[in-house]
């Protein structure tokens, strides 16, 4: 099989990279990982020479082109069904699709006032209309789905849609949002997974800063 090789931007503020890059690390997927920084205002020219929409994350696969994360992801889990990026039974992989899916398309309000930022000190911001609302509706999804399965990810063990969300779990804790014991517990498993602190580590360690990223 032809490696894979997944083109990622700067960990300390690429949500989507994170995502199948944590999806892909936490199922033990082997895959060669190229980091691109955004180090000019518009991005970097170099992800037009690899990426058919000049953004990042795109999977290479020989000659195929995979974009976007939860695409790579779902490529992926097809590649390596004994992997388990998703859940085992099939109610429970719909819902994990599902709450992906809302993820991916929705919780504009909160992904817009409150990137994802690693390195940012715990600090409140002053928050427009509907951030809390994004809020309400995460915390209703991991309370529901961690009280069904038993914890301590959504379906029990870590799969894909636990990566689909950890870049709310950053926005949670750095801009101060929640309070719910619940959901702390739910954060506290997400960062102690051993994927999320190896990428945390070289997030920390990085010199690019990115000013309109830096709410």
């Amino acid at each position: 099989m032809d490696k894979l090789t997944l083109y990622i931007a700067n960990k300390n503020y690429s949500s989507w990279s994170f995502r199948p890059w944590l999806a892909l690390t936490a199922a033990g997927v082997p895959f060669e990982e190229v980091l691109i920084p955004f180090d000019f205002p518009a991005g970097n020219p170099k992800f037009r020479e690899i990426s058919p929409t000049a953004r990042v994350p795109v999977l290479h696969h020989g000659a195929l082109r995979v974009w976007e994360s939860l695409a790579i992801i779902e490529y992926v889990a097809e590649l390596f069904p004994e992997k388990g990026l998703w859940p085992a039974d099939r109610a429970d992989r719909a819902i994990a699709r599902s709450i992906s899916m809302e993820m991916l398309a929705g919780f504009r309000a909160l992904r817009s006032a409150c990137p994802m930022n690693i390195r940012r000190p715990k600090a409140r911001i002053a928050l427009p209309e509907g951030v809390m609302e994004d809020v309400a509706r995460i915390e209703t999804i991991w309370r529901e789905l961690r009280m069904k399965s038993g914890g301590p990810f959504l379906f029990g063990s870590f799969s894909a849609a636990d990566a689909m969300f950890a870049p709310v779990v950053n926005r949670f804790e750095v801009y101060d949002l929640v309070s719910d014991g619940e959901t702390l517990a739910y954060m506290s498993a997400m960062k102690s997974h051993p994927a999320w602190l190896k990428w945390q580590e070289a997030a920390l360690v990085e010199s690019w800063v990115v000013p309109e990223d830096e709410a």
